[in-house]
């Protein structure tokens, strides 16, 4: 060995690299870390002074798999590729690298910069063919046992597995008992908490929405701690939308023990640096899935249920055309029209003040630049109401099954809910009843002691008085268990349907939640020329159903006159002004397009419209402005001054006419003089 190191080895540095897999590692088993340390004994007895060996220890807990978080590995790499390493030292090859690309990108460079590998067994130089081909040799040793420690760790992992018994952390609601079996927990209010999660995700069918009931209920969620001071302990928080979409399709919670419902998958990031990202595996994928291995809090019919309605409610893939649960708003059909053009879903645009006039819109052409116009907008009551009268319709035989199921249902909701208060109450009485019973215990003499514990119990008791005013708060506001009279009041309303649908105090949500129980979507076509829309309803059973439904005229449709008014103005205009005409017409009982009297400007209207000329109502003696104008060689505007001084005579039937004009042989001699002697008249260009 001494004869391979040299003085040029011994004037560079040393480096000892110290390296555990895992932090478990570095705790509990600390003989491998002291043996790491102890190369720098066997570095000074190799001739490397004290100030020339450096340890690289930054790397503890590290998996050597991967260059990626080993920020000493990459500071030796650096320094061996500059030449300022004499030799490296590491207790076996495995502690340097687990990475067959590692290692021999490392021990390429040591050839080029000639340093040294040493471990236990010998030194080692890059350089040299056989001491290369025995390195190379080393490693891909390290990197195959490595892989048959793990492949026998899983296939053991996987035959414990098959058979049931594989211990691993069980969601929330489920323990071990002693002979190692799942079952459910045995703190009652656990496994309350538990069902009344799918029992209000059974009701909302929102995650969203199970996390508002137990936020405004004031209820508590017990999350099992894992590790430390806590670990296997249940401590109790707010309930969080994360938890909730994990519970309804966590298999465990439907009695099966499943292995394999996620796996890991190499990939590159943006940084070229290969990552483990822990992935979701397809049901039929997995690798064990024992039903009825454990009791179970809902069947395997409602966890597929549920699996489905969390897909339904996802509304960010182009896959999901129709997605969202029933929400809040005024339009009765979100979430289930398809637009009979483009085949997208119609979305929904809340208009005017407040958004009190809600309208279905199909812009998706027009908004990728594929149409210069929408597919169709029009608004929600034209469409809801008759599709509201067709579900009426459909329910009429089963309406009184609906009610005794709805009020069952809402009597084991109220009774869960306040089982949960119950069941808290009892829990901080317990702790009032611990606090005071350790106290009591205590010596009266340890002043320091008693007074802690008096403290705790003093907060005890607050704490239980504050949670039965909270308790007795909600009882008063928010529980309503039905009474006789009231049961009484759902059974008649269940014979009046309709009238218990357009109640106000019916949610638009619990509308939209019905509908949705039944019709499974809506497509809707456009008819321009025919002012239509034909809707077509397809049931949850699969039967079709077409309704049409006509949509109001345009503005410029609904003042447009019927052509028997204007065939009757177009008569009246040979031989009437449009005063007469206006007049004739109210005289008749006609009213205009907005159901206002006639004027003479809406008859002038109709006439301009339809181009209707104006009656001929001038005598052939008489001129116009315009001709006496022409013939004095004037402008309108001196005529219309001899009009108003009273210089001519004109005849007007009614203000805004025309002036018609009948001139003397006098009035053209005396207004030919006035032309000629007038300094301001010019002549007419």
């Amino acid at each position: 060995m001494n004869s391979k190191i040299t003085e040029q080895h011994r004037s560079r540095p040393a480096y000892i690299y110290v390296r555990q897999s895992t932090s478990a590692q570095v705790l509990h088993h600390q003989e491998s870390t002291e043996r790491q340390y102890g190369l720098r004994a066997m570095a000074l007895e190799l001739g490397w002074s004290e100030s020339t060996i450096r340890t690289l220890d930054r790397d503890l807990g590290m998996t050597g798999t991967e260059m990626t978080r080993r920020e000493d590995f990459k500071t030796l790499v650096a320094d061996v590729s500059m030449g300022q390493v004499g030799a490296v030292f590491a207790l076996e090859v495995s502690r340097l690298a687990r990475s067959n690309l590692d290692w021999h990108r490392l021990l390429e460079l040591c050839a080029l910069t000639a340093t040294l590998v040493i471990d236990e067994d010998g030194c080692y130089d890059p350089a040299n063919f056989n001491d290369g081909l025995l390195l190379g040799l080393k490693g891909t040793m390290a990197q195959a046992e490595l892989h048959f420690l793990h492949a026998r760790l899983q296939v053991g992992k996987l035959n414990k597995a098959k058979k049931g018994e594989l211990r691993f952390p069980l969601p929330v609601g489920y323990c071990y008992d002693e002979q190692g079996r799942i079952v459910p927990d045995a703190d009652a209010e656990v496994r309350g908490a538990v069902e009344l999660v799918f029992r209000l995700f059974r009701e909302t069918g929102s995650a969203y929405a199970v996390v508002h009931r137990f936020s405004e209920r004031g209820l508590r969620f017990p999350k099992r701690a894992y590790g430390g001071a806590w670990d296997g302990k249940i401590i109790w928080g707010r309930l969080s939308h994360s938890r909730v979409l994990g519970l309804p399709k966590n298999p465990s919670y439907a009695g099966s023990c499943v292995f394999g419902r996620y796996q890991y998958r190499r990939e590159i990031n943006l940084d070229g640096e290969v990552r483990k990202r822990l992935q979701a595996v397809e049901t039929s994928a997995w690798r064990v899935s024992l039903k009825q291995h454990h009791e179970g809090y809902i069947t395997l019919e409602e966890l597929a249920k549920n699996r489905e309605q969390l897909q339904k409610n996802r509304t960010n893939g182009e896959e999901m055309l129709l997605s969202g649960p029933a929400r809040e708003g005024l339009a009765l059909l979100q979430g289930l029209l398809v637009c009979g053009n483009c085949g997208h879903a119609l979305t929904v645009r809340y208009r005017g003040n407040g958004g009190i006039c809600p309208t279905y819109q199909c812009n998706l052409l027009r908004r990728e630049g594929m149409s210069t116009k929408s597919c169709m907008v029009f608004r929600c009551d034209l469409v809801d109401g008759v599709v509201a009268e067709e579900m009426l319709k459909s329910l009429q035989p089963a309406e009184l099954e609906l009610a005794l199921a709805a009020l069952h249902e809402l009597e084991s909701r109220d009774q869960g809910i306040l089982r949960q208060w119950q069941m808290r109450l009892e829990r901080a009485e317990y702790e009032v009843a611990l606090a005071e019973r350790r106290y009591q215990e205590v010596d009266p003499a340890n002043r320091l002691v008693a007074g802690t514990l008096e403290r705790r119990w003093n907060e005890a008791l607050l704490h239980l008085d504050d949670l039965r005013k909270e308790a007795a708060e909600f009882q008063r506001q928010e529980a309503h268990v039905a009474t006789p009279e009231q049961k009484a009041k759902v059974l008649a309303l269940a014979r009046d349907l309709p009238r218990l649908w357009h109640a106000p105090t019916t949610q638009s949500r619990d509308r939209k939640r019905m509908l949705r129980l039944l019709i499974k979507d809506i497509t809707v076509e456009k008819r321009s020329h025919l002012k239509q829309l034909l809707v077509h309803i397809r049931w949850q059973g699969g039967a079709s159903s077409d309704v049409s439904v006509q949509l109001p005229l345009n503005i410029q449709d609904r003042v447009r006159y019927p052509s028997a008014v204007v065939g009757e103005v177009s008569e009246l205009a040979l031989s009437l002004p449009d005063r007469e005409i206006a007049d004739r017409l109210n005289g008749s009982g006609q009213a205009s397009a907005k159901g206002l009297p006639y004027t003479a400007k809406i008859v002038q209207w109709i006439r301009c419209r339809y181009r209707i000329p104006p009656a001929d109502l001038k005598r052939p003696e008489e001129l116009t402005v315009q001709q006496v104008a022409k013939r004095f060689g004037t402008s309108d505007q001196v005529v219309y001054y001899w009009i108003e001084h009273s210089v001519i005579q004109s005849r007007r039937l009614h203000p805004g006419m025309p002036h018609w004009i009948t001139l003397s042989d006098q009035d053209e001699q005396k207004l030919r003089e006035w032309v000629c002697k007038s300094r301001r008249i010019r002549p007419a260009s």
